[in-house]
């Protein structure tokens, strides 16, 4: 077997399979479970310590002196090894998952894991669920590192990451897959569901296996006793309006304590260090229970307390909670949530008791935890599922459901929108709002975005002519041809190696190019292209049916596809051309009366044109606007293509020269751009441009010059005066070409651009010496008599309204067409400039699709001016 077919065979075993995915899912829950459990236990002990420290020394001396000192210590891990694990983390993997370009690792996720042991430890009334999210996530996303992936697969595998972390804190393996759906990733495809399934699972029953339990309750008790009848419906309402309500509250006052602790302008170590301390203070001054969290949570759904401790308690922990993490540690909401959720349900629990002598304070307590915690993260559904998962009592299905839905109503209608993209709009990160649920690297595809004009070589061109092909070319690879077919691929590496091989100039590139290259189908989607694309370091892909070559999409081709897909905009996906941008500039003194714009492009005009531009310019008293424009590649952008210009400064400085000498104000410009026509038409919006002057190349098609398709831009879409010039060619290389615009030709045929050319021609035949104008008309030999009436008009209007000394003279022609006529009077006449600026309708239609002007341009030598005027919209 031929080695390129069995290396394109080991390419292939390396992409992405399902059996992959399910592995590194497993791997994922795994040690996403014993993270959390060590988190869990490093904790509980540094806890457990902090509290006997109260037996040694005074309360009022131990608890902030220790939550001061293991707040400096947290912050200062933060700050100096990963500033991305401060605060819950849950916002931070919500944006990385939404491609924003935060960083998650193995660093990120050690540091979070860390710090939040020690943060938890000193005393601060936060939660250790978000920071597993995060740690979950990194761990996650350090391992999809190991196997080459595609972006779409990397962002699964930190989804489930991060819902393995929530599961084993809680010991919730649904609540994990829903969270993901619900709030992080709010993706449905298979494999994202599959890999969450599976890293959940595993999260959960690993923990549950290390003990890593959730409320550490004999919960048995409370499902005996949990029980919901019709007439507390009522009561739930109220539960869910009131966690809602505060939940909004806790919402603000997070978004509140954030930004008071910003006007500090202290470091997060100290910001923490202080959290720490007031923590401390608080705690020493409440009950015992209140120096365990867990316990104190406990104390509530047991139903134990009284509804004044509650009460207590729930002002307590909201308290503490704004204050711990408005300071930025690293520790979560969602223990803190579903405390103060316990607090508000057994105080509804009390009231309701003595009012109906039905209700148990334990079930309003398990209900406000899933309705305070939905209120703040905004997720009903996980809400409903984290408390039923931990309880696994079917009686609290419905009042959970009442209750998380009523609070989700009213926190949505008080504050609406996330917490999470709040927190992360504080840091000045905005997520893409209504961005389908479908990515759209898996919605749009190699044949929305490719590029179907591809510029390629023969397979048995030789490489002498491959090199020129590169020298004249922006690109670095070219796919080679036999036949239409696509056999492989030259790229400037394999150039080099008739350099180094000594291989001779007329080998043929069957010999040195890379055969059966890295192909994708039009149907491809993008996440597989940017994959393979990705996973090879190259950076074009041919597109191809069969073996046939139909197109070629780069990375630039699929950045901007996708943010046209995300940014709304109506247009049909595929490569469009960026604005052009401006490289360098110069400027003089507005005038304030008109400006003319011309276009240089070829060394050999530009002197001419710079002199009929100031001809115009100074008899009208405009200023002159001259832009080159410097085409690149669709592949790569304008705004970051490096150029050179010093070609484009020479030419310019010719125009200075000659508006220094005529005293016109001059304003030059380069533009890197896509597209010629569409760089110029963006002058002439930018800069208000009154009549442009441009070179034209007739019927040729010279790469980076003003020609064909260009030239019919402009005439349809500029909205100012026209003026395009085929230099003749006599004057093509004539720096001072007076001497050669001396005789007139201005073929009329009525319309309004036959005042176009009368208007200029009093400026233009300030070229010549003692210069001659024919006025004529083209008659056919059918009519009788020529009519004269306009050649009169137009006379008058010279002589008249016009200082002008040249000789006018009118005579029409016959002959069976305007550009025969033309053509038989330039050769017999011997006239220099043929101005065809008097048309029809019809005439003008002729003139845009390129007829006449090209029959006239490709019969004479002289030069052919061509005039159109301004567009007017009604």
């Amino acid at each position: 077997m031929p080695l390129p077919v069995l290396t394109q065979r080991f390419r292939r075993l390396w992409q992405p399979r399902r059996g992959l995915a399910i592995a590194q899912a497993s791997v994922i829950g795994i040690v996403a479970a014993l993270s959390a459990v060590f988190l869990k236990v490093g904790s509980g002990w540094l806890g457990t310590w902090r509290v006997h420290t109260t037996h040694l020394f005074p309360v009022w001396l131990a608890l902030p002196l220790v939550g001061m000192s293991l707040g400096y210590v947290s912050g200062w891990l933060v700050e100096r090894f990963a500033p991305e694990a401060s605060g819950s983390g849950i916002p931070q993997v919500k944006a990385s998952l939404a491609n924003v370009p935060i960083t998650l690792s193995w660093r990120v996720a050690a540091v979070k894991l860390f710090s939040a042991i020690i943060a938890l430890g000193s005393g601060m009334t936060l939660g250790r669920q978000g920071p597993t999210v995060q740690v979950g996530a990194g761990l996650a996303a350090g391992m999809s590192r190991w196997v080459p992936t595609s972006p779409d697969y990397r962002r699964q595998m930190i989804a489930a990451g991060a819902g393995a972390g929530l599961a084993a804190a809680f010991n919730a393996p649904i609540a994990g897959v829903l969270f993901i759906v619900e709030e992080l990733l709010q993706d449905l495809s298979g494999l994202t569901l599959g890999t969450a399934i599976i890293a959940s699972f595993i999260g959960g029953v690993i923990s549950r296996l290390l003990g890593g339990g959730s409320l550490d309750l004999n919960l048995h008790l409370a499902q005996s006793q949990s029980q919901f009848s019709i007439p507390e419906i009522p009561f739930f309402l109220l539960l869910g309006i009131l966690a809602g309500l505060f939940g909004a509250l806790f919402h603000q006052g997070l978004v509140f304590s954030i930004k008071t602790y910003r006007r500090l302008h202290v470091s997060l170590p100290l910001r923490v260090a202080l959290a720490g301390f007031v923590s401390g203070c608080v705690i020493a001054i409440l009950p015992a229970s209140f120096r365990d969290n867990t316990g104190l949570r406990e104390y509530f759904i047991t139903g134990d307390a009284n509804a004044l401790l509650a009460a207590i308690a729930f002002v307590a922990q909201f308290v503490l909670t704004l204050i711990a993490f408005g300071s930025g540690a690293p520790g979560g909401l969602f223990a803190p949530s579903l405390i103060l959720g316990s607090c508000l349900g057994h105080i509804i629990g009390v009231f309701e008791s003595q009012i109906l002598g039905g209700g148990l304070p334990t079930t309003y307590a398990l209900a406000g935890m899933g309705g305070f915690f939905c209120a703040v993260s905004k997720v009903p559904i996980t809400a409903i599922v984290i408390v039923f998962e931990m309880t696994t009592d079917f009686n609290l299905v419905l009042p959970l459901m009442i209750v998380c839905v009523a609070s989700y109503l009213v926190a949505e209608k008080v504050v609406p929108g996330s917490l999470y993209e709040k927190l992360l709009l504080l840091k000045g990160i905005t997520l893409a709002c209504n961005v389908p649920v479908e990515s759209v690297m898996r919605t749009l595809t190699a044949n929305n975005v490719m590029q179907q004009r591809v510029e390629t070589l023969d397979v048995e061109m030789s490489a002498e002519e491959a090199i020129q092909a590169f020298s004249r070319s922006h690109h670095r690879g070219f796919p080679v041809v036999e036949e239409g077919k696509l056999v492989g691929i030259i790229t400037q590496s394999d150039l080099l190696k008739i350099r180094d091989r000594n291989i001779p100039n007329d080998t043929p590139l069957r010999e040195i190019m890379t055969p059966s290259p890295i192909t994708v189908t039009p149907k491809h989607n993008l996440s597989n292209v940017l994959y393979l694309l990705d996973r090879y370091q190259i950076s074009r892909l041919p597109v191809v049916e069969g073996r046939k070559l139909i197109g070629i999409i780069t990375r630039a081709d699929i950045i901007r596809a996708e943010a046209d897909y995300l940014n709304c905009e109506n247009a049909k996906p595929g490569p469009q051309p960026e604005p052009s941008y401006v490289v360098y500039q110069t400027r003089a003194p507005n005038v304030g009366r008109g400006r003319l714009l011309v276009t240089v492009a070829n060394p050999e005009t530009a002197a001419t044109l710079l002199q009929m531009a100031a001809a115009i310019a100074r008899d009208r008293h405009y200023e002159i606007e001259c832009v080159q424009v410097i085409l690149v590649s669709r592949h790569s952008s304008p705004t970051e293509t490096q150029v050179r210009t010093a070609k484009s400064r020479r030419l310019l400085r010719q125009a200075e020269v000659l508006a220094k000498k005529w005293r016109i104000p001059l304003h030059t410009q380069i533009r890197v751009a896509h597209d010629v026509a569409q760089a110029i038409l963006e002058t002439i919006n930018e800069r208000h441009i009154d009549l442009i002057l441009m070179g034209w190349k007739g019927n040729t098609s010279t790469p980076g010059r003003i020609f064909g398709t260009v030239v019919d831009s402009i005439i349809r879409q500029a909205t100012c005066d026209v003026m395009l010039v085929k230099l003749g060619n006599s004057q093509q290389s004539t720096v001072n070409s007076q001497q050669s615009f001396n005789r007139w030709l201005v073929p009329m045929a009525g319309g309004p651009n036959a005042r176009m050319a009368i208007k200029l021609l009093p400026a233009l035949v300030t070229l010549g010496d003692d210069p001659l104008i024919r006025l004529t008309r083209v008659f056919k030999p059918s009519e009788l008599e020529p009519d004269m009436t306009i050649l009169e008009q137009s006379i008058r209007q010279l002589i008249h309204h016009r200082k002008l000394s040249s000789t006018v003279i009118a005579c029409p022609v016959e002959a069976d067409s305007v550009s025969q006529g033309v053509i038989n009077l330039v050769k017999t006449e011997g006239y220099d400039v043929v101005v065809l600026g008097a048309s029809r309708e019809g005439l003008l239609q002729q003139a845009i699709q390129g007829n006449i002007p090209e029959a006239i341009a490709s019969g004479v030598e002289s030069t052919v001016i061509l005039v159109r005027g301004a567009i007017t919209h009604s």
